[in-house]
């Protein structure tokens, strides 16, 4: 048996939890005769990955079935030929074998575009989530391995790997209150996304911890002894800031090192909610508060399941820290969230709490369902999860949680859908305001309705913040206005059209809108102006395809030229060839010819081009202002070899993603990289290479290579990469 699963064998005998040992044994030997041979990357037996997994699914205190799954996770996928989920039921149960299918379909996901794949993962995910929130638990103990073991990867896989859990599987792990696991991915995922600022905090609090090694223990001392006198039974911990969130407070907060409060923090356990109180009284009695500092999540938890008394405070020798305050309970839930609940409720696997803190699942799938725009979704989603919270109050002082930045319309759509639809105005504090008002915390909010109402205003799709609010406008225009939308939506089609060619018929806009609706399952061009007009869609991701669609039309009624006379002998079939052509180019008047894109300049569609007849390779595309070209020109025995190349319009548009290299020069600090690759993630720009060079000056320069649809699409990525704060510069470069 593997010493790993040794192990995690004696750690589930002696927990205090009544775990099948016998099934889990079971599980482990089938896993391990399925992996047979298979060897990780690092070299490592394959088995010792779900061993591992396991073993951190006990950690969070799971129950039998899951870590039965957790060792089971990979083998329907990756031994298809040797097991099925049927056998899986057979041989460990209807429970285990739903498990292992949630953690399966995550992972099949086969869609040809690599955004609706990553999209369409978490669309999985979500339903997967749904169905049984144990399988999301298994896949973060699994990603969090991973990221343990991720040094065994190539570097552009690293940041591909570390910049999906930044983004997706942190943030899910800290909305559902898993902060053990939420830090230890942050952590490992900056480290492989900027290691130099990494290291650079990490030398910070060597330096800040090795000056007052001794301050914590010394308030620790302090507090017990004065816990110890009132006869409050208490345990006691201390840490220091994790180098993720000291990273993120110095880069978005701006803030210095030294300016930062909460480095050191201590924390008291007790018994009981009052001894919480109790113990806040005497720690403002022994050490001196600081204002705007006291934070109280037990009377208004967060939405996580987060309880504790937060207050910041003076030590003796001058030195600020924090005291969070908690139960035994609430400490089980702060660091194990949701899954805390499997700690003492083995095998069951909900309760109507549990499903109240989940509703935001459902709500974010049914968002989908009425709109099934990715770009849509993804707003949501991250809405949804990556947001601070505000804590605002019904005037019967019902506690509700919105996303930091919303508005009183989004508060209404909390309360109820009626509400929000009958909204006429509202009451901040008993003070009528504007609509678009965003509360603060503890703000009470009263929403002023009137049966004579006509409805939600298109207007507030632009002003919500929450993904629920805007599903609950879309169904009421979706069921009340299909009339207007189809004026809405048909109007904003023909605007953009107009702008291409102002010469289209109404017959030829409604026949490239009936070929584009059906292209996404839409079935009429009135069906399509319908889902535009109440919001369903968002025209902007389909301006491409209408682009396409016109040049099409344009190609049709265009003459055959033939500009020389070697292109004259040309067969019209073979001059055709130009809208199949693979490479998206033609030369001198041919399609279908072999070519490369030069790795010295990189063209894009709508840059100018030449060719250079290659000797076996074929035809070597350049820019027409590259170096190379400039330079090849002014040889003579090389003239002859150059030839006249075009893109191909129609066929480049559907041709996959174009290299373009970037330099950027930006001031030396921490940070800089992050946001680069925070910018081009939002953009969804995909990066195949990264490399840093520090300048004379003091100053860096950064190249990267990016995939790009065209120059247009360049000139954007570039606008928004000179908006990164501390970049003085991006230009597009030249290989030497």
């Amino acid at each position: 048996m593997y010493e790993g699963m040794k192990a995690l064998l004696s750690y589930l005998e002696e927990s205090e939890r009544n775990y099948d040992i016998n099934k889990i044994s079971e599980a482990y030997y089938y896993a391990d005769k399925l992996h047979e041979g298979q060897m990780r990357q690092s070299g490592e037996p394959y088995i010792s990955h779900p061993v591992a997994v396991a073993r951190i699914v006990a950690e969070l205190g799971l129950d039998t079935d899951s870590i039965c799954a957790a060792l089971l996770h990979d083998t329907v996928e990756d031994c298809s030929e040797k097991t099925s989920l049927d056998v899986i039921t057979k041989m460990f149960g209807k429970e285990v074998a739903m498990l292992v299918d949630g953690l399966t379909k995550i992972i099949q996901v086969q869609v040809a575009d690599k955004e609706e794949a990553h999209i369409e993962n978490i669309r999985k995910m979500l339903l997967a989530m749904n169905k049984d929130i144990r399988v999301i638990f298994i896949k973060l103990c699994d990603r969090l391995h991973n990221m343990r073991t991720l040094s065994a990867k190539k570097e552009d896989r690293q940041r591909a790997i570390a910049l999906e859990t930044m983004y997706i599987y942190a943030p899910l792990a800290h909305r559902l209150g898993i902060q053990r696991i939420k830090q230890e991915l942050e952590n490992i995922s900056l480290f492989y996304l900027d290691n130099v600022g990494y290291e650079e905090v990490h030398e910070e609090i060597d330096k800040k911890y090795g000056r007052s090694r001794n301050f914590i223990e010394e308030a620790k001392a302090q507090l017990a002894e004065k816990l110890t006198e009132n006869k409050i039974s208490f345990t006691l911990s201390g840490r220091i800031k994790s180098v993720y969130s000291l990273y993120r407070k110095m880069y978005t907060s701006n803030k210095a090192f030294d300016e930062i409060y909460d480095f050191y923090a201590v924390r008291i356990i007790v018994e009981t909610e009052l001894e919480c109180y109790t113990a806040l009284g005497l720690v403002h009695e022994m050490f001196k508060s600081i204002p705007g500092r006291f934070k109280d999540y037990i009377s208004t938890p967060k939405p996580n399941l987060y309880r504790s008394l937060h207050t910041t405070v003076i030590g003796n020798s001058g030195i600020p820290f924090e005291v969070q305050i908690r139960t035994r309970q609430m400490h089980e839930e702060a660091e194990y969230g949701i899954a805390a609940h499997w700690k003492y409720k083995s095998g069951e696997k909900s309760s109507a709490n549990i499903d109240e803190k989940l509703r935001w699942i459902s709500q974010l799938l049914e968002s989908d369902e009425n709109t099934r725009d990715p770009d849509e979704f993804i707003h949501s989603f991250k809405t949804d999860i990556f947001h601070d919270e505000t804590f605002v109050f019904t005037p019967k002082g019902d506690v509700i949680s919105l996303p930091l930045g919303s508005t009183v319309i989004d508060f209404a759509y909390a309360i109820h859908s009626a509400v929000g639809n009958k909204m006429t105005g509202a009451k901040v504090n008993g003070v009528i305001v504007p609509i678009d008002r965003i509360p603060g915390n503890g703000d009470i909010i009263e929403i002023i309705t009137s049966q004579s109402s006509k409805g939600p205003s298109r207007d507030w799709l632009k002003i919500v913040k929450t993904g629920q609010a805007r599903s609950k406008i879309r169904q009421w225009f979706k069921k009340e206005k299909r009339t207007e939308n189809i004026q809405v939506g048909r109007a904003e089609v023909e605007r953009e059209m107009r702008r291409y060619s102002k010469t289209l018929t109404d017959a030829e806009i409604t026949e490239i809108v009936t070929t584009i609706a059906k292209k996404v399952g839409i079935q009429t061009a009135d069906d399509f102006y319908n889902t535009l007009g109440f919001g369903g869609i968002s025209l902007q991701r389909f301006l491409p395809k209408i682009k396409d669609e016109i040049e099409k039309l344009k190609a049709q009624d265009a003459p055959i030229s033939t500009p020389d006379e070697e292109l004259s002998k040309v067969k019209l079939t073979q001059v055709n060839k130009r809208l199949r052509n693979s490479g998206g180019i033609i030369i001198d008047g041919e399609a279908g010819c072999q070519v490369k894109f030069a790795k010295c300049c990189n063209p894009l569609p709508g840059d100018k081009i030449v060719g250079f007849v290659t000797r076996g390779f074929g035809v070597s595309v350049h820019k027409a202002d590259c170096p190379n070209v400039i330079q090849s020109r002014g040889n003579e025995d090389n003239l002859a070899r150059w030839v006249r190349a075009e893109w191909d319009i129609a066929e480049s548009a559907q041709t996959s993603l174009y290299e373009a290299m970037i330099q950027i020069i930006a001031e030396d600090g921490i940070g800089v990289l992050a946001g680069i690759s925070v910018a081009l993630a939002d953009m969804k720009v995909s990066i195949s290479q990264i490399n840093t060079q520090a300048l004379k000056n003091g100053e860096n320069a950064i190249n990267i290579v990016i995939g790009c649809k065209n120059v247009s699409h360049y000139e954007s990525i570039v606008s928004r990469l000179r908006s990164v704060p501390k970049v003085l510069s991006v230009t597009r470069s030249f290989s030497n």
